[in-house]
């Protein structure tokens, strides 16, 4: 038995649909701009090549009906995003043609930002941590084992706010495909049981206020509700 100096912080997972079992969370990883008219609307360039990537605390993720309005801020933006989660069956070495094997199960999740310090950080050409890595920052729905997920091309995700559509496209319109995005990945990092990938976000990114509430859904997947406090 390990001898902690202190008592060690509690595990952070998520909740599996129709399980009794929890699934415990490695790394969060992210994609950024991996939608065309996203990455347009973001006066950024469309990526060429490979993806993106930038990282939150495993502990970011949060399950839960009640979304805490972050310190620091007056520009809380939402970014809806597919979440793939990696299980144990990772293939020696990772290609596009097996990466699919790697994966466990599908949520849908906000990668939320504080727009207003990732901007700062953008024109001090500094990193975005505090704008992307804060607590509760990847709230996430029930995780869905990939045998009950439909996942297809033409599988829609979506953000509903007060009622609002505000996000909504097709997986095909992803500039990486999931298999690309998971091959990349293991180029930079050794891909460990309990990963979580959020996969990037549509156009449509927007204000989050106190008191607002939303809904994310992947299709007939999996959804969740909740509001801002």
């Amino acid at each position: 038995m390990i001898n902690y100096a202190f008592h060690a912080p509690t595990q952070a997972a998520l909740t599996i649909q129709d399980s009794n079992q929890t699934f415990p969370i490695h790394r969060i990883y992210c994609v950024g701009r991996n939608f065309a008219d996203h990455a347009k609307e973001m006066g950024a360039e469309v990526p060429k090549g490979t993806p993106v990537f930038f990282m939150k605390p495993a502990d970011a993720a949060l399950q839960s009906t009640q979304i805490p309005y972050p310190s620091q801020t007056n520009d809380l933006h939402h970014e809806v995003e597919l979440v793939v989660a990696i299980g144990p069956n990772i293939p020696a070495q990772i290609t596009r043609n097996n990466a699919n094997d790697a994966i466990f199960g599908y949520a849908i999740g906000l990668d939320l930002t504080r727009r207003d310090l990732q901007a700062i950080a953008k024109e001090k050409r500094l990193p975005w941590d505090i704008s992307k890595g804060f607590d509760g920052s990847a709230p996430i729905s029930l995780l869905v084992t990939a045998k009950h997920a439909n996942i297809s091309p033409t599988t829609r995700l979506s953000l509903h706010v007060n009622g609002e559509l505000r996000q909504t496209d097709m997986l095909m319109n992803m500039i990486f495909s999931v298999p690309e995005i998971l091959f990349e990945l293991s180029l930079l990092f050794q891909l460990h049981a309990g990963d979580l990938v959020f996969m990037g976000t549509p156009a449509g990114v927007a204000a989050l206020k106190r008191g607002d509430q939303f809904t994310a859904e992947l299709e007939d997947i999996v959804s969740f509700s909740g509001h801002i406090i």
